[in-house]
């Protein structure tokens, strides 16, 4: 591997599919170097884990109820003792109304994105037609070294 990554052909990629499956290696720090990359190309970053997501479409566009651990605690009424429900804005709609004025849009850095089933994945792959500002690059496991594909490339090979 070269010690400078300019990571402009990744930026090519993503621009020109939208969205990314990537491999990193295990050891980490790559992923980092290109987020940087990223960020001097005039994207704004948002990472998150695909672990406990739920539905995509509703975390990621929709107003969506969650439920924090009860710790013991009780609601009061007639309702089931398991707590209260919190609605939570979109993710993404919110992340794109709080862009600087300059950026080309918001990337989308999901890491454990093994854990994706193959309709979550697809979602993903059309995320960016839904919505162009925004890019999505899913981290799909380990490489030796850092690479990536189209994510609709590897939603065929999972298959």
């Amino acid at each position: 591997m070269t010690l400078i990554i300019t990571g402009s052909k990744m930026i090519r990629d993503l621009e020109k599919s939208g969205s990314l499956a990537a491999y990193v290696p295990l050891e980490g720090g790559f992923e980092g170097r290109y987020q940087r990359r990223l960020r001097a190309a005039s994207y704004s970053t948002h990472n998150i884990t695909a672990r406990g997501l739920g539905d995509l479409a509703a975390y990621l566009t929709g107003v969506h109820g969650v439920r924090p651990p009860h710790l013991g605690k009780k609601t009061t009424g007639n309702e089931a003792s398991v707590g209260y429900v919190y609605y939570l804005p979109p993710v993404v709609n919110t992340q794109l109304e709080h862009l600087p004025p300059k950026a080309k849009g918001l990337v989308l850095w999901i890491i454990e994105g093994f854990v994706l089933s193959r309709q979550e994945i697809e979602y993903l792959t059309i995320l960016p037609s839904l919505e162009p500002r925004v890019k999505v690059v899913v981290e799909m496991g380990g490489d030796r070294a850092f690479r990536w594909t189209p994510l609709k490339d590897a939603l065929i090979a999972a298959a």
